[in-house]
């Protein structure tokens, strides 16, 4: 089995149209609530010139967002080209388009075809695949400073509608699930990367944990 999140199960649910659609959320909203917070936890000193990488990023909201404060590259790895013209479209609207980039890739199947960065960013991806814990330690180990992750909170409730999702979609024919994966095996995979947390916070539906790698004394 490869991907994050199989590439064919994924095109059943994320499509143009969806890509559109979070184009023009965000250009008229900005973050949601658990983006926000994952910005937040950067610090300044991080972000100038660094190298951003968002794994599953979609239009590259994430990637944006730290380019405006400083970021010096950003780059989205994504497995449907499908989000490639809209997250062109939000580079060139930003005034980006020379410092971000996008590329489909698997970097479970490739990791080695992935230059690592010093801020790497994992946003509600690890939930779209049965290997969403060694997706997070494949990103946590391409990160050279810092791994910002985001998954759905264990809350009874959150898994009600996992489930219910996952049924809709076996009733349609339909290949993609969500997976909730637990988050001690979540941030188990990036410390064994490594890497160390730094701060966590949540939302109503999700939650978030930034980490940092030690500085060698």
């Amino acid at each position: 089995m490869t991907s994050c999140c199989r590439a064919s199960a994924c095109e059943e649910v994320f499509k143009p149209a969806l890509a559109r659609k979070n184009l023009r959320r965000y250009l008229k909203k900005g973050l949601g609530s658990i983006e926000r917070q994952l910005v937040a936890a950067i610090p300044v000193r991080d972000i100038a010139g660094a190298r951003v990488l968002e794994i599953g990023g979609g239009i590259g909201a994430l990637q944006v967002e730290l380019l405006a404060k400083g970021a010096g590259t950003g780059e989205i790895v994504e497995l449907l080209p499908a989000y490639e013209p809209y997250a062109q479209e939000l580079a060139a609207a930003k005034g980006f388009q020379g410092r971000s980039t996008f590329r489909v890739a698997d970097v479970l199947d490739t990791p080695d075809a992935v230059a690592p960065a010093a801020i790497v960013i994992l946003n509600r991806v690890v939930c779209c695949s049965p290997e969403g814990v060694r997706l997070a330690g494949v990103a946590g180990r391409l990160a050279n400073r810092m791994l910002l992750l985001s998954f759905p909170r264990n809350r009874w409730l959150i898994r009600l509608g996992a489930k219910t999702l996952n049924g809709m979609m076996q009733i349609l024919g339909r290949s993609f699930r969500v997976y909730l994966h637990p988050r001690s095996a979540l941030v188990a995979a990036a410390e064994g990367a490594g890497l160390a947390v730094d701060e966590t916070g949540t939302s109503f539906a999700w939650e978030f944990a930034a980490f940092q790698r030690p500085i060698a004394s």
